[in-house]
This record gives C-alpha cells, sequence and structure tokens, in this order.
C-alpha cells in the first residue's frame, strides 16, 4: 500500500461535479441505508464500527447527524471521546475503547477514537516515541479482534478540511448564535500545530492500516456527507444480509 500524503489529496469535490444531483443521490443511499439497517438488526450477525476522525471544525458533528440522524435510534450510538477521567487512566488506553464497542446488530459511531492517543498526545509530547509504537500494535491488534472474531466491519474516515477552510469555520463559531456553543479558544492555538498533527496523522493512516483509511474531502459538506453515505453503504450492501425467517 503506497503511503498517503495529505498534502497530494484535494480537500474538495472534483471540479464540474453537480452539487444538486450530488446531494439527492445522498438522499437515495440515506433511504436505502434505513433497510439495510434493518436488516442488520433482524440478522444479527454483523456489526459495523465508525471511526470519524478529523482536525476541528472538519465536519464530525454534521456527519454525524446528516449521514446517521435519520437511521433507527435503536440500532445505532455514538461514543464521543474526550480526555479520559482518572478512572480511565488507571487502566489501559484501550480500556474505555473497548467497552463501547459495538454489540452483532449495532451500528456504533466513535468521534474520535483511540487514535488519540497517538495524536493528541504526540503533537503535546504527552506521549514518546516507544509508547506510541506499542500502542499502535496494540491498535492493530484490537481493530483485528473486533473484525475477527465478532463479525465487525470498521470504517474509518479522516475528514480532511484545508487550513483555510478550518479557520473560516473557526471564526464563525465567534459571531453565529448558533455555532457559539462549540466555541473554544482553545481550538486557534490547537491550529497552530497543523503540521504536526498532520504528521502524526499520517502516521496513523500508514502505520494503522491493517483496516484502510478513507481521507473524505470536508471542505464542501455535500461532497462529503456523499462519500461517507456511499461507503457505508457499500460495506452494509456487501454483507448480503437477509431476514431470518419464522423459528419453529
Amino acid at each position: 500500500m503506497a503511503s498517503i500524503k495529505l498534502a497530494s489529496i484535494s480537500t474538495r469535490a472534483p471540479k464540474g461535479l453537480d452539487k444538486e444531483k450530488t446531494k439527492a443521490k445522498t438522499a437515495k443511499l440515506l433511504e436505502e441505508l434505513d433497510e439495510l439497517q434493518n436488516r442488520l438488526i433482524a440478522e444479527g450477525k454483523h456489526a459495523l464500527l465508525v471511526v470519524i476522525q478529523g482536525m476541528d471544525a472538519s465536519g464530525k458533528d454534521g456527519t454525524l447527524r446528516n449521514v446517521f440522524g435519520s437511521l433507527n435510534p435503536l440500532g445505532v450510538s455514538v461514543a464521543s471521546w474526550k480526555a479520559p477521567t482518572p478512572e480511565e487512566l488507571s487502566h489501559d488506553f484501550l480500556w474505555r475503547i473497548h467497552k463501547e464497542a459495538p454489540a452483532k446488530g449495532m451500528i456504533k459511531i466513535f468521534n474520535r477514537s483511540h487514535y488519540e492517543d497517538i495524536l493528541i498526545t504526540r503533537v503535546h509530547s504527552w506521549c514518546d516515541d516507544a509508547t506510541a509504537e506499542k500502542r499502535i500494535k496494540s491498535i492493530n491488534d484490537f481493530e483485528q479482534l473486533l473484525a475477527e472474531h465478532n463479525s465487525t466491519k470498521i470504517l474509518k474516515f479522516y475528514l480532511h478540511i484545508s487550513p483555510k477552510e478550518q479557520q473560516e469555520r473557526l471564526k464563525e463559531r465567534t459571531h453565529d448564535p448558533r455555532k457559539m456553543w462549540k466555541y473554544n479558544e482553545k481550538d486557534f492555538e490547537e491550529a497552530k500545530l497543523w503540521k504536526q498533527y498532520l504528521k502524526y496523522y499520517e502516521v496513523c493512516f500508514n502505520q494503522c492500516n491493517r483496516i484502510p483509511w478513507h481521507i473524505i474531502p470536508a471542505d464542501q459538506n455535500w461532497y462529503k456527507e456523499y462519500l461517507v453515505a456511499q461507503k457505508v453503504y457499500d460495506t452494509l450492501k456487501a454483507l448480503r444480509m437477509q431476514y431470518p425467517g419464522l423459528k419453529k
């Protein structure tokens, strides 16, 4: 597998792609996802874990709302990962993550994830390289465990936003009343560490790739949501799930 270099990947939709037609395709995909989710729940043989990573303001919350918001709430849930609590710190770094892994029949979405333990921790030098290398191996083993022993399909998305678009969105939070609740002055400080974050994200992509990453151009929400919906649809469709018959 070729190394992923984010600088060589566009953050925008291809020129000439029709926005309204693409949004219509997304709407159709979401209708079909509703049926696929019903089969996932009814059959109870597979699970789906969706990992969403990205810089601040890359559109993680919007992706959750607009791609997964119309699904049956009985079969989908979200875990948002913040700084670990004292209890969580007293265990291994994957302890809190494993507890949230999806059961068969369920879709689980990680808003940020176990990858923070080899991203922000390295950017801020809270985790040295030797520890990070051990964690990378553990993450690969953990994902393989879910895939092989619980029939869990794992989709890993990186929402690829440009620095210019990020700054515009962060500034929007300072004057849009609907978005002020998201404002955090620390986000502007973190944005100054852009190159360091990209460096360690590329390590994630290239060393935690037994289950591949999907780099999603995220400057335009309509295109981002289409790509994520399409990949989720393709993944569930490929399972060839069937409704179980009457039990006799």
